[in-house]
């Protein structure tokens, strides 16, 4: 009996002890339904170089294959957004809108470049650094839209680039409704417009799975 009692007293002072884990701000699944391709920004919201710095900062936190860090950024903001428009493509699935609107046009942009010549370790630190920097976009209350449709030469003499730009991240405060559509494999991934609304096909869960 007496070790019956010490049993149950140990319990109770171990039940008293578990740690309850608050969250703090955003959930994961929050920011990333949050993080959508948005392709019109309001015009209004200022996008300063000061916040385009803390969202690539997040490259100092982030893994790399090999450790290698060869990506390099080039903040683009203010008056100097309007030289990248021209030499970019946004929207491909919808040529019939010719996307971006007049006055949703991105207020600003974070090119991304590499030191070393692109190679599938490269890619795999662009799509890292890409996800991570959308995310942070999202969590300071921008949005964002990675851009791999660019004229790669002009831009690069455009802004005297001493390497190769790989991708260009718009950022900005979306303006646009975007809704997420549950899809099979084999149904349309293409991304399609209704009534003004964005909608985007992700294939179910169960299909993900092998």
């Amino acid at each position: 009996m007496a070790d019956n009692y010490i049993e149950r007293k140990m319990e109770e002072l171990h039940n008293t002890k578990k740690t309850v884990v608050k969250r703090v701000g955003q959930s994961l699944d929050t920011l990333l339904l949050r993080n959508r391709s948005y392709r019109g920004y309001d015009p209004s919201a200022v996008v300063s170089e000061a916040l385009l710095r803390r969202i690539v900062e997040v490259n100092t936190k982030i893994p790399s294959a090999r450790n290698q860090q060869v990506l390099r950024f080039k903040l683009i903001t203010g008056t100097d957004a309007s030289r990248v428009l021209p030499l970019i493509r946004m929207g491909a699935s919808l040529p019939e809108l010719h996307l971006p609107f007049v006055g949703t046009e991105p207020p600003a942009y974070i090119i991304v470049c590499s030191s070393e010549k692109e190679t599938r370790l490269v890619d795999v630190d662009l799509g890292i650094s890409a996800q991570s920097m959308l995310l942070k976009a999202v969590e300071l209350g921008f949005n964002g839209l990675i851009i791999g449709a660019f004229n790669k030469e002009k831009l690069k003499e455009e802004f005297a680039l001493p390497i190769d730009p790989l991708l260009i991240i718009a950022i900005g405060k979306g303006v646009e409704q975007i809704r997420l559509t549950e899809i099979s494999a084999d149904e349309s991934h293409r991304y399609y417009r209704r009534e003004g609304i964005h909608y985007v096909p992700k294939v179910q869960m169960d299909d993900l799975v092998l």
